[in-house]
Formats: structure tokens, sequence, C-alpha cells
């Protein structure tokens, strides 16, 4: 079980807070951000796009009590570079493994020729994924899609496979779908076949659709896949990883939007804009009475304080000190 790299979303602060109400032995593997390798190459570019793989020392030490490991995913399209920023990124920092972004749809993303493009330039795509396995004793995994302008599948799949990666996560979905209509499953499980047809012992995850814990070991058994990831179905219920289904009440809503508002503070104050906070305050301002308005009023708040404070009149205590 697999939570998704997703830009703005998976930084320390939520990983930890995810990571913290999840069941022990539900969520097995974390991701960070997109992380550039063109970015993480060039002299001063590399200082903010950097940001992307900071962990905190609370997230550290939670997820080594958890056994969760965590992966480093990156992006590009130059085989020289992936080569250079693997080395870069296995000797200094502390990651359990590297994934190479071969799925993102977005188009000026695409218009450089990398990730989801890739699918179409397989020569490319092989020769980036054996730079970043040449640089490197950790495990290098793919996450990628069915196909650009429709399911190649067959083709695609074969062709990383002869890369050997770590493992293959599959979003059942094509480049020109972005995130609209519904994810193929018929087309992950014929990738489970053709890695079985081929003799192989690589773990492929499917991707796409699953919004709840019991929905992923249905999908699980269903299609043959050795593990699922999941992207916006957390932003349903981040107590997504838990093999009994959580109904926090709002007290605990509240009490995790506290703490990540807390922990985002403390990661990035000063850094990070701190209206990224506010597509996560939906997620628990919600389900309760009078939540449509809170939602209203933290849309409007400008600092942490504001936030504290519209909490404080929830009757919910925030205190003020532990910062």
């Amino acid at each position: 079980m697999a939570l998704a790299p997703m830009e703005d979303v998976t930084d320390t602060s939520f990983r930890e807070l995810v990571a913290s109400i999840s069941e022990t032995g539900c969520l097995h593997v974390l991701f960070t951000e997109f992380t550039a390798v063109d970015g993480m190459n060039h002299p001063k570019g590399k200082l903010r796009v950097a940001e992307r793989l900071i962990v905190s020392e609370t997230e550290r030490q939670l997820l080594k009590e958890k056994g969760i490991r965590l992966v480093a995913q990156i992006w590009g399209n130059k085989p020289e570079v992936f080569h250079k920023i693997t080395k870069e990124i296995t000797e200094e920092y502390a990651f359990d493994g590297i994934d190479i972004n071969m799925g993102c749809p977005v188009k000026n993303v695409v218009k450089q020729g990398s990730c989801s493009a890739l699918i179409d330039q397989p020569a490319l795509a092989q020769e980036i994924i054996q730079a970043s396995k040449e640089a490197t004793h950790l495990p290098v995994s793919v996450k990628t899609r069915t196909g650009v302008k429709q399911h190649d599948t067959e083709r695609w799949i074969n062709q990383l496979l002869e890369t050997r990666p770590a493992a293959i996560t599959l979003h059942g979905r094509i480049q020109k779908q972005q995130s609209e209509g519904e994810a193929n499953w018929g087309e992950i499980a014929k990738a489970v076949g053709l890695r079985d047809a081929s003799g192989l012992k690589i773990p492929i995850l499917g991707n796409g659709d699953v919004l709840s814990y019991g929905q992923s070991a249905d999908y699980s058994q269903q299609y043959g896949v050795d593990g699922i990831m999941i992207g916006r179905g957390i932003f349903h219920n981040p107590w997504f990883f838990n093999s009994i289904p959580k109904n926090p009440d709002k007290a605990e809503k509240l009490e995790q939007l506290v703490r990540h508002t807390r922990l985002f503070e403390k990661n990035w104050g000063g850094i990070k804009n701190f209206n990224i906070l506010k597509r996560f305050y939906k997620i628990y301002a919600n389900g309760f009475e009078g939540a449509a308005h809170l939602r209203a009023e933290l849309m409007n708040a400008n600092t942490f304080d504001d936030v504290y404070r519209l909490i404080q009149m929830q009757n919910y205590p925030v205190d003020f000190s532990e910062r």
C-alpha cells in the first residue's frame, strides 16, 4: 500500500500526518513530491528544488517506528542528468528507493519530453532507467500510464520489463485523459499478465479510482496486482490506511487540521506559501454542523494564527504556547 507522489501535497508535513493516523501495517511506502533532475543539477535552482526532498526528524522517526519506506521521485529527460542526480540523492540523503516519473500528464512537462511523454520514447526511457540504476545501490522503480493517446500497455510494459525496474506502478489512464474518465483496471491486469509471462518477479502496483482500504484489497485480488497506490483518494479520507474504516468526529478532524497546520508552520514557515494549506482544509472541515461556514472562513485566513483562532472559536482548545 502506497501513497502517490503529488505536487504541493506529499511534503514532509502531510506525509507525517498521514503516517501518524494510519494503522501500522496498512501503509508501506510514501513518496516525495516530484523532483526535477534538471533543477537539482542547476547551481542556483538546486536549493529550491531540493525542498521537495526534505524529511523532518519527526517524520523520519515515525516512519522508522511504523516500518514505512520513503522513496524519492524524480523526473526529467536526460539520462546523464538522471545518473548524476540519482548518485547525489543516494549519497546525500537517506531514502529507501528512487522512483522515476513517467506518468505525469501536465502539458508543460510533456512538452519538454518528460514524464508521460517518455511512453512514446521507449529507447530514451530505457536509457534513463539504466542510467539511474547504474548510479545507485537503491531500488529504482517507475510510475507510469498505459499509453499516450490510446492504451499501449502491451508494447510499453514489455519495454519497461526489459530494464528490470524494482517495481512498476501503473495508472490505468492514458496521458490524454489527464485525471478524467475512469481508470481502466483491465489494462492494469494486462500488465500483470505480461509480467507473469516474462517470468520476472517485478512487483506491479495499480493506481486509479481507489477510494477505500476495502476496495484496495478487493482490487488486489481481482486484478492480481502486488500492491495499490492511492492518489486523490487521500483527499476524500486522510484516514484511508486503516483496515477498519474510521469515522472521525468533529473534534478529531479539528485536531488533525491544527496538527497539519502546526507541522507546516514548523517545517515551512517563512519558506513556502501559507495558502498551500488551504487545499487541505476542506478535508478536515466537512461532515459536521457548521463545517461549510468554517471552510469559508479558513479560505479567507492569511496567517497561521488566523487558523488557530478560527479553530478556537469552534470550542476546540488551541495552545498558542506550543510553538
